[in-house]
């Protein structure tokens, strides 16, 4: 259902989100205490495999929402890399610009703690030096509405090719330290709408201003974890508190991207109101945080739909 048939697309353009960066995979290890401990060698821990990272997470969420989706990045020819192909194939996201990493698959390890929260360790493996054909990517890239890129270091080379041909460019800048950072300022100069972590910032607006001075984004939103959300715009910035579901936080794992993909879906595929797209991505951040080490079982249109529902008020 793509919110097919809640607008109509321009001739050749049938996919509504191409998501561009890293795909790999994750070893999630659950500990079974509050925390290590360094004075022992052991530590007893449940460890699970799952096809994850910003890009994964992401493609599957806008798949399971309802619309059709494209995938642009690297994989490698491993175990790790068919096992990321199998979920894409699984979701029907279009692989057709997947290309092969020759030194393997990105991985994480991520160690989770008994409340959800995690700390990761992240192998990016050949992304400092991949590439991409750019003219098969500008021809992938008109058919779509949205472009959604990671921080893989090839992705900035695609921001003037969908600039150019008019899509609405959204970034996710992860867990920004310094908002200077040389490193980021490709993806924070051609951007419309940014979103970013807030875990190493207790107070979000100080990035915020410095995003919406330094490029064209309009939008910034930040996640706050178990706090809520803020929404950053040029009138200001405004927060939200968090939403709360029946099912227990057991893993953070793609909650960002969870938080990403549902608003960028509601505001922007769907047109849907600033406040309302800004529920919907804290209901679909806040059920990935029930799943465990898994990127498969991600909120539908229909339970997103139903969700919102509840907790909007009705109309006068």
């Amino acid at each position: 259902m793509t919110v097919r048939g809640e607008r109509e697309a321009p001739p050749g353009q049938d996919l509504d989100v191409v998501v561009i960066g890293n795909a790999g995979v994750d070893t999630n290890v659950f500990l079974q205490k509050a925390d290590i401990d360094f004075e022992v060698e052991g530590n007893f821990t449940e460890n699970l495999d799952c096809a994850s990272q910003a890009g994964v997470y992401a493609a599957r969420s806008y798949a399971a929402l309802g619309y059709q989706t494209a995938f642009i990045g690297h994989v490698g020819d491993d175990w790790a890399g068919h096992l990321v192909r199998d979920a894409f194939a699984h979701d029907g996201i279009d692989m057709s610009l997947l290309g092969t990493d020759p030194t393997g698959t990105a991985r994480s390890v991520n160690l989770i703690y008994p409340d959800g929260r995690r700390k990761n360790f992240y192998d990016g493996k050949g992304h400092l030096n991949l590439s991409v054909d750019l003219d098969a990517c500008r021809t992938l890239l008109a058919r779509a509405k949205l472009v959604h890129v990671h921080l893989a270091n090839w992705t900035r080379t695609l921001l003037p090719i969908a600039r150019d041909l008019g899509l609405s460019v959204a970034c996710d800048l992860q867990d920004v330290v310094d908002p200077a950072d040389p490193y980021r300022q490709d993806f924070i100069r051609q951007s419309d709408i940014l979103f970013f972590s807030s875990v190493n910032h207790p107070d979000p607006a100080p990035l915020v201003n410095a995003f919406l001075k330094a490029g064209p984004a309009r939008l910034a939103l930040c996640g706050l974890g178990a706090k809520g959300c803020a929404l950053g715009t040029r009138q200001g910035l405004r927060t939200f508190p968090p939403v709360s579901l029946p099912a227990p936080v057991v893993d953070t794992n793609g909650a960002g991207d969870s938080l990403a993909a549902g608003f960028l879906a509601s505001h922007i595929l769907q047109g849907l109101p600033l406040e309302q797209a800004v529920l919907r991505g804290q209901l679909a951040a806040r059920h990935a945080c029930a799943q465990r080490a898994s990127s498969s079982n991600q909120i539908t249109g229909r339970q997103l739909g139903q969700l919102a529902s509840a907790f909007q008020p009705p109309e006068a």
